[in-house]
C-alpha cells in the first residue's frame, strides 16, 4: 500500500533524523575507540547503533519514494540531515559552529526548501 503524500514527507522527515542519529553514534564510536582497530571499533556499540539508524532510514527513505519524487524528497532528506547534526555536533561534541556556519545552514534550508514546493 503507497502511503499518503502528508505521511510520506514525514518518513522523509524521521529518515533525516534518522541519518543524525546513526552520525553521532559513528562519532562516538570513533572517539571511543581511539586508537583501536577498525575490527575493533566496528563491534563497537555506538558503531552497531550508528549502523541500525542507517538500515533504519534508508527503509524510510525507500518507502517515501513510493509517493514522492526523489529530485524533491532526497533535497530534503539532505537538508534535515545536514542541519540537525551540524547542531546536535555542536551541542553533544562540542564542535564549533560561528554566525557564518549559521547562516549558512538558513541559506541551505531556504534553498532546499524553494527546489521542494
Amino acid at each position: 500500500m503507497i502511503q499518503s503524500i502528508p505521511s510520506a514527507w514525514l518518513f522523509v522527515a524521521v529518515a533525516g533524523l534518522l541519518s543524525t542519529l546513526g552520525n553521532l553514534c559513528l562519532k562516538k564510536a570513533t572517539v571511543t575507540s581511539g586508537d583501536a582497530s577498525f575490527l575493533a571499533m566496528i563491534f563497537q556499540p555506538y558503531f552497531i547503533g550508528g549502523m541500525c539508524f542507517y538500515g533504519m532510514n534508508v527503509i524510510l527513505f525507500a518507502t517515501a519514494l513510493k509517493s514522492l519524487d526523489v529530485s524533491k524528497a532526497y533535497p530534503v532528506l539532505a537538508a534535515i540531515g545536514f542541519s540537525t547534526l551540524s547542531i546536535t555536533a555542536a551541542i553533544v561534541f562540542r564542535e564549533s559552529l560561528s554566525l557564518t556556519n549559521y547562516l549558512g545552514l538558513l541559506v541551505i534550508l531556504v534553498g532546499i526548501t524553494m527546489v521542494a514546493l
